[in-house]
């Protein structure tokens, strides 16, 4: 015990626990070659959002939330993409039905669908497939010894023969369809012993008639994390080296996130010989997720890799997956969250500016545009732009609080409760204000400046009445006069989607994109406050309403956000 620091024994009954090197066999022991190699390509990405990250969500995705992750997901350039499971629910069975339509599935995507190693559940998964041009077929078994013992009561030989007469099945469904290769997973391989994984994966190899140009895909999960990384990755260079056929087979991996450290697994199994990776955006799943496939892919981009997927619009991905999910993505999320390339901390903030300031006479002086020259700024593994983001967040305003003391006077004397992007705009505001004078800005000072910019233009909207009616189920009409006596109308799932209807219908293009609310106070017939994001013929602006009426508040925020964008030089801009 060290004298300066005495720490004390818990009261924690870690006795109960065995250490991973009793349950884990590493076969490896010295004789190792991952710690010297290094990753200078990118692996083959596939995302399991759409049925491992589907299955942890306590509301699954409905169909139509599902075709938008998988057309985002296509629009980042994945292609192979586990897209369901489809013995397990009607849902998952027709969203594949739906990739069955002529033109519904892109050329160079490759669907794969997931099914448990038995009779009925294969037969209802090759019905799903069924006029697909191509797909993987994806088995998998539970294999480790407390799962054959205690989950399914098999001994390892009678549990080789179930995986067996399965894949068998599997290859005689799949004669005379177009292009259907096989992928098996011995679910919770990281707890198997080696030897056991190797003979299944080499027998299926064998039966699956594994050639290069049709190649047999082993998938190695580590379905619960029971070791540090290194562990793992001895274990995939055991099977690398070993597997029969070893250019007839894609060594796959699919690292769990329970110990925290599914993105080292997945780094680690790629230097030991693993070729592809299975995994979610920003790592959701079941218990801690899935391995995050945003943290890898941009992990790579920051060593000078093409990791071969675009996030060059993280903030586009991220909502996109948030609202699939319905699940927030956390403020200091690696690359993606909304705090991650921000610095509260004068010194750091300090850093940053200086180095920012660097970077663009280091551009000039090599004739490169500053997206082009070679990135070093402190603090900043990334530069922002990569991934479509501005620098407001990161550049000192006018007080080491930043926004974050922005919004928490906004908060304290006015109760707005801004929404994150929404203080990032602001503080540009306020930037542009106190530019020059380095002064601390007061409340009230702040309350006039956000006022007029994101509430008066909406309290100046040239709308001079207007009435939303519900006219059917989930259909909703928007009509209103504009002051020059002209009539808008417009129809929609809801108030706002009918009132950006009426403005396309009047020439203006209105999407949006995120929308937030609260009372001002807890009391009966307090104010509502209104916060839209909206992007106005191109342009993002922020509108805010209040109003006793959270209707009224966020049509007026809407308008807020229009005019905004239509007369960009007004307050604030």
């Amino acid at each position: 015990m060290y004298v300066w620091n005495r720490q004390r024994p818990s009261t924690m009954p870690y006795h109960r626990y065995r250490p991973a090197h009793e349950r884990v066999e590493v076969p490896l022991a010295g004789d190792r070659s991952w710690p010297a190699r290094r990753i200078t390509a990118a692996p083959l990405w596939v995302p399991v959002d759409l049925r491992d990250g589907n299955q942890a969500l306590a509301e699954p995705m409905d169909p139509a939330r599902k075709r938008t992750m998988f057309d985002l997901l296509v629009r980042m350039g994945f292609k192979e993409i586990e897209v369901g499971y489809p013995s397990s629910s009607a849902l998952d069975f027709d969203f594949v039905r739906e990739l069955a339509v002529p033109g519904a599935l892109p050329e160079d995507v490759t669907p794969v669908v997931f099914t448990a190693a038995r009779a009925d559940l294969i037969e209802r998964t090759f019905a799903s497939i069924a006029g697909l041009p191509r797909a993987v077929v994806h088995l998998y078994t539970a294999t480790a010894p407390t799962w054959r013992e205690v989950v399914l009561g098999h001994g390892r030989d009678e549990l080789r023969a179930l995986i067996t007469t399965a894949a068998g099945q599997v290859a005689r469904l799949a004669e005379g369809l177009p292009d259907v290769r096989f992928e098996f997973s011995p679910e919770v391989f990281n707890l198997t012993e080696p030897d056991y994984v190797l003979e299944v994966c080499n027998e299926l190899t064998a039966l699956w008639d594994a050639s290069p140009d049709r190649p047999v895909i082993h998938n190695l999960p580590a379905t619960v994390e029971v070791s540090t990384p290194n562990v793992y990755a001895d274990q995939i260079e055991y099977m690398h080296r070993h597997l029969d056929r070893r250019d007839a087979v894609i060594l796959s991996v699919h690292p769990h996130n329970d110990r925290g450290t599914g993105v080292a697994c997945a780094e680690l199994a790629v230097l030991a010989g693993a070729q592809r990776v299975e995994g979610c955006l920003f790592g959701n799943g079941e218990r801690t997720g899935n391995v995050d496939l945003v943290t890898l892919a941009l992990n790579l981009h920051t060593q000078g890799v093409d990791p071969m997927i675009d996030f060059s619009d993280i903030d586009e991905v991220r909502r996109v997956a948030e609202h699939c999910n319905r699940l927030p993505v956390h403020d200091r999320h690696p690359y993606a969250g909304d705090l991650v390339h921000t610095a509260f901390s004068g010194t750091h903030q300090d850093a940053i500016g200086k180095g920012l300031a660097h970077h663009a006479k280091r551009a000039a002086e090599l004739g490169v545009p500053p997206e082009q020259a070679p990135w070093e700024v402190p603090y900043l593994p990334i530069d922002p732009a990569d991934v479509g983001r501005g620098y407001q967040a990161v550049i000192r305003v006018n007080s080491q609080s930043g926004k974050g003391g922005i919004a928490y006077l906004l908060r304290s004397r006015y109760g707005l409760e801004l929404p994150r992007r929404l203080q990032i705009d602001f503080a540009a505001v306020v930037q542009r204000a106190t530019d020059g004078s380095g002064e601390e800005i007061t409340a009230e000072e702040l309350w006039e400046l956000f006022h007029a910019a994101y509430v008066a233009p909406g309290e100046a909207a040239p709308l001079s009445e207007w009435t939303t009616a519900q006219s059917g189920p989930g259909r909703h009409t928007f009509t209103g006069t504009l002051r020059s006596g002209r009539r808008l109308r417009g129809t929609g799932n809801g108030p706002l989607a009918a009132l950006t209807d009426a403005l396309a219908a009047d020439g203006v293009d209105v999407e949006i994109l995120g929308y937030a609310e609260h009372a001002l106070e807890a009391a009966a017939g307090s104010e509502a406050v209104a916060y839209v994001e909206a992007r106005v013929g191109g342009a993002r602006r922020w509108g805010v309403g209040r109003d006793t009426s959270v209707l009224t508040a966020s049509v007026h925020a809407v308008l807020s956000a229009v005019n905004a964008a239509l007369t960009p030089s007004g307050p604030g801009r």
